[in-house]
């Protein structure tokens, strides 16, 4: 089991620096990861993701990081090349690139650009294989309906081979085709369960491990990500459930830290320094 912490980019979070400084208090904590937001925002301040990581990255050498997550319909997939494959050596070989739809229609309307789901989810499926095909670093075309690539090539390639993984985000209460999505790549964030807070339950872990499965054409090693809070303090009945979780095929806990449960900064990073949950 792997276990990372789950911050946003807005508010206080819109300080690069501070999402350094607590990347770099969770690797001393024992975390696996930081993960941060992908959000425009507006009207609230927010920091741009790809500045924000590239602190991050800067401040620690061993643990994971990348966005959860990114709406690729707003986001040109060869400048996101740019970013992630920069990124990727960077941190020699440290980012995830989680991505989805996107969470609000808003944050693409208030821009001119098509907020239906149905188009961002074509632009989501044509823009995955946009990126994979520069990250292979020869010579590309492609003809889709959103994109069209001319025979670019892009180097250099990511330091992770044969790529950087890719998890796709779905909400599991929701349509499964974010599930089918996400059994072409490495993992899948799942959301929107019917626990408490909407988490992800252990009947629907195995579930979800099932479905990927009978949808996945491949033996590579497949994450399930959760994002939970927990109390800390390594108590042993979320060691118990964290153990079942992990046997029903859980890879990753993100424990949220973003604003919504927290009074304050301080008890962010009093929760932040207890560090995971269980160390299995």
């Amino acid at each position: 089991m792997n276990y990372g912490i789950y911050l946003s980019s807005v508010g206080y979070f819109s300080d690069p620096s501070l999402l350094g400084e607590l990347a770099a208090e969770a690797e001393a904590s024992g975390w696996d990861g930081a993960f941060i937001w992908d959000h425009i925002g507006q009207p609230c301040a927010a920091a741009d993701p790809w500045v924000a990581l590239t602190a991050m990255a800067m401040k620690t050498k061993r643990i994971k990081l990348g966005p959860v997550v990114t709406p690729m319909a707003r986001r040109r997939p060869w400048k996101l090349a740019r970013e992630t494959v920069s990124l990727d050596r960077l941190s020699n070989g440290r980012l995830i690139l989680g991505v989805g739809l996107g969470w609000s229609p808003s944050e693409f309307e208030a821009f001119g650009e098509d907020g239906d789901p149905r188009i961002r989810a074509a632009k989501l499926d044509e823009g995955l294989d946009v990126l994979a095909g520069l990250w292979g670093g020869e010579k590309f075309y492609y003809i889709g309906v959103h994109y069209q690539i001319k025979g670019a090539r892009f180097l250099p390639r990511p330091v992770q081979k044969p790529r950087i993984p890719i998890w796709v985000c779905g909400g599991w209460g929701r349509m499964k085709s974010p599930f089918r999505r996400a059994a072409r790549w490495d993992g899948v964030v799942a959301i929107e369960g019917t626990g408490e807070n909407r988490g992800i339950r252990l009947d629907e872990v195995k579930a979800i491990q099932e479905y990927v499965q009978q949808h996945r054409q491949e033996d590579d090693p497949f994450d399930i990500v959760i994002i939970r809070w927990s109390d800390g303090g390594h108590k042993s009945s979320e060691i118990d459930e964290i153990g079942a979780l992990a046997d029903a095929g859980l890879t990753w806990w993100l424990e949220d830290l973003s604003t919504e449960r927290f009074n304050s900064l301080e008890d962010i990073r009093r929760r932040l320094r207890l560090g995971p949950p269980g160390n299995l």
